[in-house]
């Protein structure tokens, strides 16, 4: 099924300095996925046995709990040795360039390192609502979801179970897996696990979710989240650069940027556009998401009065137009 092309933006016309939209687009037989090389020199069980090391201590995110989880021990993400699993099924729901006409593979994993207030997924984030899995298991999810058809894996919520992913990744790459994988993450990343990445993930879905370190601590409880968040972006755009795609529109490799525009605080907004634009690159590929409503503790606790409320048309249209003024000009047009 052909696509409508994602590279172009229905709400803003391509500068003329942007036009030769072809430089983004990857023929797919020129296309593997990289982590299909790494299982075939070794690279990718060795990768798995590297972060396996970051579970005990546990140092895999910002928030360096340090508790033995090969003893079962849980820190803030409340996950021990063995990865929960939400759900797993073709999702029709994501950007264009991802979902294409099959679906993307999406394995949603429970728990988080992050605790933001209005948390859209409040049962799988803050109370495990998922069961645990194997590494024969996850992989055997990946291969199903392969032969579905789905046009890529996408694991939701990864940076508390990157070992458990790899490790399921060398199982699943010997048995035939061959679709790209999907990073899809809130953004609290250490930069040195998304380095050990490198040759493993096509593709990265980080939601840059606010700037200022005040507005983090207090709707992600983690105050160092801005500057945890740029330097997992920076890490993840050298690794795989904008986002390339194949002849029918579908997302190969490259960074897809998310924003969450929440209710009332534009200038975090300006300011992630502008850094995203000055940064990483005015031809990052951007999604400007309007779908926020009051979730999780908004609306129970007085606190966040806030943004106890949707996001009004002119909020999500004054978002794109900091967009544009910043130089962004690809974005997801659903």
């Amino acid at each position: 099924m052909a696509l409508s092309h994602p590279l172009l933006s229905a709400r803003s016309p391509i500068p003329p300095e942007r036009r030769g939209a072809d430089r983004f687009v990857l023929p797919r037989d020129h296309f593997a996925p990289a982590y299909v090389q790494g299982h075939r020199t070794g690279a990718l069980a060795q990768k798995a046995k590297q972060a396996h090391e970051l579970l005990n201590p546990c140092r895999l995110c910002p928030r360096r709990c340090e508790v033995n989880r090969f003893e079962g021990a849980t820190g803030v993400c409340q996950v021990g040795r063995l990865a929960l699993v939400s759900s797993a099924f073709p999702h029709h729901g994501e950007e264009d360039c991802l979902r294409g006409g099959r679906g993307s593979g999406t394995i949603f994993f429970a728990g988080c390192n992050l605790h933001c207030v209005f948390c859209q997924n409040y049962d799988l984030s803050h109370r495990n609502a998922g069961r645990e899995v194997t590494a024969t298991e996850l992989a055997g999810l990946m291969l199903q979801l392969q032969e579905t058809g789905c046009h890529n894996l996408n694991f939701v919520t990864p940076s508390h179970v990157v070992p458990q992913i790899l490790e399921a990744l060398v199982i699943a790459a010997a048995r035939g897996l061959r679709v790209p994988l999907v990073y899809n993450t809130g953004g609290y990343d250490r930069p040195e696990v998304i380095r050990l990445l490198d040759g493993v993930f096509d593709l990265y879905l980080p939601d840059f979710k606010l700037w200022s370190a005040d507005s983090a601590a207090r709707y992600l409880t983690a105050r160092d989240y801005p500057e945890a968040a740029r330097q997992a972006l920076q890490a993840m755009h050298e690794q795989v650069g904008v986002l390339r795609v194949d002849e029918d529109g579908l997302a190969l490799r490259g960074v897809v940027l998310r924003h969450l525009v929440l209710p009332g605080l534009p200038g975090e907004t300006r300011e992630i556009l502008r850094w995203v634009a000055t940064a990483l690159s005015p031809d990052t590929f951007v999604n400007l998401m309007d779908q926020y409503h009051p979730d999780g503790r908004v609306g129970r606790d007085d606190r966040f009065h806030s943004i106890d409320r949707r996001l009004p048309s002119e909020e999500l249209e004054s978002a794109y137009a900091a967009a544009r003024q910043a130089g962004l000009w690809r974005f997801d047009t659903r």
